[in-house]
């Protein structure tokens, strides 16, 4: 009775000095927390970024570890899992403002995907994100200018640079580079081949579209380039923002309701034909995966915003369907951008499945996602032929494709195969351009190796405007994270301007928010500074007793050894 009693007294002493760590100083401890990032033969950029803040942030006082993994194993660890405390990575953003609907509401907060990976919920951020999908004209514009200046004082991620993308081009055996975008389906199009030339060469830096061509995985895509050569979807954008159609001949608005007329006589690569029909599974799948197997919806963790803004799909004709839009027309035409899945592959994945990491993703999952897809079975003006994981991915000319009739004006495949060799880096990429062993380097070049780039009479580099940017993302799940004060003090210790110049060898621009050109308000235009969130100090290196003092503003607290507390 007297050991029992005494058990109960230990067990009890215990809970009674945890609860004394709680309401006393004792749990408050050096702030630790790890990077997430990617290694340098996967992002160089992402690695030296994550060095020169670890740099920066012990500096000021806090403890800091490094997570480095692989594309793959990054994407997984953030965008499925949320086991991360800080990442350096590259964002895929967008042409037109409204992708930040998908990357910051609270209600993708728990989802997988690039919606909303931060764990970030504000009620005020959601009603501005919301309200701009309604507008149109100026007045959307003033909605999104709303936006971007509420996220730039909350700062759930920090926006560092826009990078300059180049690519090498061989120019003596196609002319017509830079007709379309080379990270859009557009950029390996309409090429005028020289005589003889009948295969497309590009060298690619990521070996990942040799191991899976599922458009829906997240972790496997970047910008979807060549799955965009695979799948058609029945609008195409530019780097503008414009919408134009592509596997649709054309649509009719009227209010919130797309009257849309397919192209005739199209089919997938296996001969089946494509018809409306095919568009409303598409949408019905992309919105939930389980095709209504499941009380609660699976969406799948790609294309998700785009595909929300579609209220319903109504099949008049095989080719003729109407979709109707919860959003104003200028926003709900995106959703027209997504790749038109064949039914009859698609519907025998809407099985459970583990997740990517192995476990079930927080909306649920099934086999569509985990599938590598190959080969891959779509209607675009490219079809799968064959691959050597690792080393390459081998495409044909879809004979039959709509684009090869004479009555259409869009951009064709004019050479009959179309190979994607991988190189182990920017370098290598460039040499096999140089040594005619390629013709495009389909990655853009890392920032350190277009400088120095030796461009020969039969080839150049080629230069287009991006729309992704490197950021500093925090996960809003934990504190101190959760914080919007001390995300702020934390922006101010990225100096943007030096981040450039010191990473990118001044190929990028460093930016206030994270949208095309067009699309920046003049209250966050970058004029020698971040406006919303300056840097605390100059040329890199910060001004450690102006961060303190951020910091102590912000509500926080440094010991005797100058070591950034917070509560654990």
């Amino acid at each position: 009775m007297l050991a029992a009693a005494t058990g109960l007294t230990v067990s009890t002493g215990g809970c009674i000095q945890r609860l004394g760590d709680i309401v006393t100083r004792n749990n408050i401890k050096q702030l630790s927390l790890t990077i997430t990032t990617l290694p340098a033969d996967s992002d160089r950029e992402c690695i030296r970024i994550a060095n020169e803040l670890e740099r920066i942030f012990t500096t000021v006082g806090i403890d800091v570890s490094f997570d480095v993994r692989s594309d793959i194993d990054f994407l997984q660890t953030v965008l499925y899992d949320h086991d991360f405390d800080v990442c350096i990575g590259r964002h895929p953003g967008g042409t037109d403002p409204d992708f930040l609907y998908q990357a910051l509401h609270s209600l993708y907060a728990d989802e997988s995907g690039w919606q909303n990976p931060f764990g970030f919920t504000n009620l005020t951020v959601d009603a501005f994100l919301e309200k701009q999908r309604q507008m149109k004209g100026e007045d959307r514009r003033e909605a999104v200018t709303d936006v971007l200046e509420s996220i730039a004082t909350v700062q759930p991620f920090v926006p560092i640079c826009i990078p300059e993308e180049y690519r090498a081009v061989r120019t003596d055996r196609f002319e017509g580079w830079g007709n379309g975008h080379l990270a859009t389906r557009r950029g390996y199009l309409g090429l005028d081949p020289a005589a003889g030339v009948t295969t497309l060469r590009a060298t690619h830096t990521d070996t990942r579209p040799t191991e899976n061509l599922n458009p829906l995985a997240v972790d496997y895509r970047g910008r979807g380039t060549f799955t965009q050569l695979l799948y058609d979807s029945l609008a195409t954008d530019d780097p503008n923002g414009d919408i134009q159609p592509w596997l649709a001949e054309s649509w009719e608005w009227d209010g919130r309701t797309a009257s849309v007329r397919l192209r005739d006589g199209c089919e997938f690569h296996d001969g089946r034909p494509l018809t409306a029909a095919d568009v409303g599974f598409t949408y019905r799948f992309l919105q939930d995966m389980s095709l209504g197997k499941r009380e609660v919806p699976t969406p799948a963790p790609r294309y998700r915003g785009q595909v929300e803004s579609v209220e319903s799909v109504a099949i008049r004709s095989p080719t003729r369907l109407e979709i109707t839009v919860e959003t104003s027309p200028s926003v709900g035409e995106r959703a027209f951008l997504v790749p038109i899945l064949p039914p009859h592959i698609w519907r025998e994945w809407d099985a459970d499945a583990n997740g990517p990491g192995g476990t079930s993703l927080a909306q649920g999952t099934t086999k569509a996602i985990v599938t590598n897809n190959i080969p891959p079975i779509g209607s675009g003006p490219y079809q799968f032929t064959g691959r050597t994981e690792g080393d390459q991915l081998t495409l044909e000319r879809f004979g039959t494709h709509f684009t090869l009739r004479s009555d259409v004006d869009l951009p064709e495949p004019t050479v009959g195969a179309f190979t994607i060799g991988i190189s182990p880096s920017s370098k290598t990429a460039i040499d096999a351009v140089e040594n005619d062993m390629g013709d495009v380097t389909s990655s853009s070049l890392e920032s350190n190796v277009v400088d120095t780039a030796y461009i020969s009479d039969t080839s150049r580099l080629l230069e287009s405007p991006s729309w992704t940017f490197y950021f500093l993302g925090f996960n809003a799940r934990k504190a101190p994270f959760s914080n919007p004060r001390f995300r702020r003090v934390i922006a101010r210790l990225l100096d943007k301007e030096w981040l450039v110049e010191k990473v990118f060898h001044g190929n990028a621009r460093p930016v206030a928010t994270p949208v095309t050109k067009q699309w920046v308000p003049e209250s966050l235009e970058w004029n020698d500074g971040d406006p919303e969130t300056p840097f605390l100090g100059t040329d890199g290196e910060v001004d450690v007793d102006a961060a303190r003092s951020a910091f102590e503003k912000a509500g926080f607290r440094y010991d005797e050894k100058g070591r950034l507390r917070v509560r654990q």
